[in-house]
């Protein structure tokens, strides 16, 4: 037996027992045919089988029922299509019972071998009684969707849409829409469901809102949970939502709320929050909004919960001016040791709230947090692009085989007529001949109606890049300035430290640089171990463009001595700027 590394399933299995090996390859079988028989191979065709009808019901239940059939002597027998379709189902269980993906060399393997027996010919079914051309594709579409579940979970999102996007043309290539119902129309919900949440989480409004309303039409066909619906709903609306589409994101909150069955679930929360968010920008209500925002807040069902709800009201108490009421649902956030919280949501709105209070110290420790996100912006403006690209190609491809599979229907059309032209002669033939006009024509219409509406999406996109980058560009000087403006306060600082009459001025102007840059000390000593306590010292004064004559009463030293010390620095570091020295190594 293969044991399942990097998951445990619940159940009596015992430690070296698990899943199925891989499928013995042809050769070992003694046959070079890929192409099963089509009744399968006896009793483990049929408990795979079982097992497959039963997940679509229970998957926990199938689960132990795979982990059971893992340990039968039957899992030893499994023949090349049927060692791949376990490992499909491996995949799937798992997925479905909140496991990671184990399997995924046996898996790949599986899709490329799905892949490679769909366009062969097929014939006879399977042993119920389905053909086997028609269980081959759902099959393979079922591989790469899973395939895509795997690289989601690995943060690997181009491959991850490439494979739900084959997913889709597999399906849509192999079945007429008609039969796309049970399972197969369950399957296709689910599949628009992952390419709404991929699309959502990278801010592709448009992607997500197709795919979400092409997941509520398979819904409908074979209808699932309340949750599920109310939770695709809810996503198209924020999307509209980001939009500013108002009328539609309010129609899609609505309507999730009102196939809600209860309250007291993580959807209905997130619901609740983005439609307080909305009211409070369309109709200004902020003491609803504020209620609502921090209700769900109280309801959360656990800490990172919380946090994560805290940014939306501290970003409204800031919009009205409260600062301290902003600060203190904000600071939590930009506190918290919990990898799963954004940090930069609260930071944005904490650095204008410093630069609002001229608390620059502040401003430029957020400002750095959002100098970070600058970089994984432009990351992500790329794989968007990217996975824009894939979704395009995706729905030209489908908008070609459809006009494709009209003109088909055109052309037997045409050929039925013309066969009525020979009975009917000269006034059939006339016939044929305006048909053909008036669908060419029409074809031509919506051609140029499809090319108009990718058009403009390509306009909108491109709209959308330009702000953009505006307000990457304008996000940056700000973060320059605020540096420069840092850097300004503490000289004027210093120097008026060196001209009054306290004592300790050199210990006071190094605590006031200290106290901006608290690690400069040691990131300089870790990388100049060499350097001397008073070697930084005239650095730091050399930061602040102290002349050497001042440097030497600070420090109570020789003129003479202090441009000693600058070159047995510039000898020790290299550097002859001490100033571009010292900028090396600040917070």
């Amino acid at each position: 037996m293969m044991v399942v590394v990097g998951c445990t399933p619940p159940g009596p299995l015992s430690e070296g027992e698990g899943l199925p090996r891989p499928a013995a390859t042809p050769s070992q079988r003694g046959t070079t045919s890929p192409r099963p028989s089509p009744g399968g191979e006896g009793v483990a065709s049929r408990a795979l089988e079982n097992i497959d009808s039963l997940m679509w019901r229970q998957a926990d239940s199938a689960l132990k029922v795979m982990m059971e059939f893992a340990a039968s002597p039957e899992a030893e027998s499994l023949n090349e299509f049927e060692g791949h379709y376990c490992q499909v189902l491996i995949a799937e269980l798992l997925y479905k019972n909140d496991y990671g993906q184990s399997n995924r060399k046996d898996l790949l393997k599986a899709v490329h071998y799905f892949d490679s027996i769909v366009g062969m010919d097929g014939y006879g079914t399977d042993t119920r009684g389905v053909s086997v051309q028609e269980r081959d594709a759902f099959l393979a579409a079922r591989a790469h969707y899973i395939n895509g579940a795997g690289y989601y979970e690995r943060d690997s999102l181009i491959e991850a849409c490439e494979e739900y996007l084959d997913a889709l043309r597999m399906m849509e290539g192999h079945f007429e829409e008609k039969v796309l119902a049970g399972h197969k129309a369950r399957f296709m919900a689910l599949t628009y469901n992952r390419l709404v949440e991929l699309f959502s989480k990278q801010f592709m409004q448009e992607p997500a809102i197709y795919c979400g309303k092409q997941s509520l039409i398979y819904s409908r066909i074979a209808p699932t949970t309340p949750y599920a619906v109310s939770n695709v709903l809810y996503r198209i609306g924020k999307q509209y939502d980001k939009l500013k589409v108002a009328d539609s994101a309010a129609y899609y909150y609505d309507r999730a709320l009102e196939i809600m069955p209860d309250r007291n679930n993580l959807i209905y929360r997130d619901i609740i929050s983005s439609r307080a968010l909305f009211d409070y920008e369309w109709h200004h209500d902020t003491i609803r909004a504020l209620d609502s925002l921090k209700r769900m807040a109280t309801q959360a069902a656990n800490e990172t919960e919380r946090l994560h709800r805290f940014p939306a009201i501290g970003n409204i108490y800031q919009d009205i001016g409260q600062y301290d009421s902003a600060k203190a649902y904000l600071m939590p956030v930009f506190e918290s040791e919990n990898e799963a919280i954004d940090k930069k949501l609260a930071a944005r709105v904490l650095h204008i709230i410093a630069i609002s209070e001229g608390d620059t110290l502040n401003a430029s420790q957020y400002a750095q947090i959002l100098v970070e996100d600058v970089t994984s912006t432009a990351n992500k403006q790329l794989r968007n692009s990217q996975l824009n690209d894939l979704f395009q190609k995706y729905l030209q491809e489908k908008q070609e085989t459809a006009l494709a599979l009209e003109r088909l229907e055109a052309r037997r059309r045409n050929l039925w007529i013309g066969g009525m032209v020979a009975l009917l002669a000269i006034v059939g033939l006339a016939v044929a001949i305006v048909t053909r006009r008036s669908h060419r024509k029409r074809l031509a219409a919506q051609e140029a109606e499809a090319q108009r509406r990718l058009d403009e999406a390509s306009q909108r996109l491109s709209e959308a890049s330009q702000r953009h980058d505006a307000a990457e560009r304008e996000l940056q000087t700000k973060v320059e300035q605020a540096t420069l403006h840092t850097k300004e306060v503490l000289q004027q600082r210093a120097m008026a430290l060196y001209h009054g009459k306290e004592k300790d001025k050199l210990q006071r102007i190094l605590a006031e640089f200290d106290g901006a840059y608290p690690k400069t000390y040691e990131r300089m000593m870790a990388a100049y171990p060499d350097l001397s306590g008073q070697e930084y010292e005239l650095c730091v004064l050399g930061y602040f463009d102290f002349r050497a004559k001042e440097i030497a009463q600070l420090m109570d030293l020789q003129e003479g001595t202090v441009y000693r010390y600058r070159s047995t620095i510039r000898k020790k570091t290299g550097a002859d700027d001490l100033e571009a020295l010292m900028g090396r190594f600040l917070d």
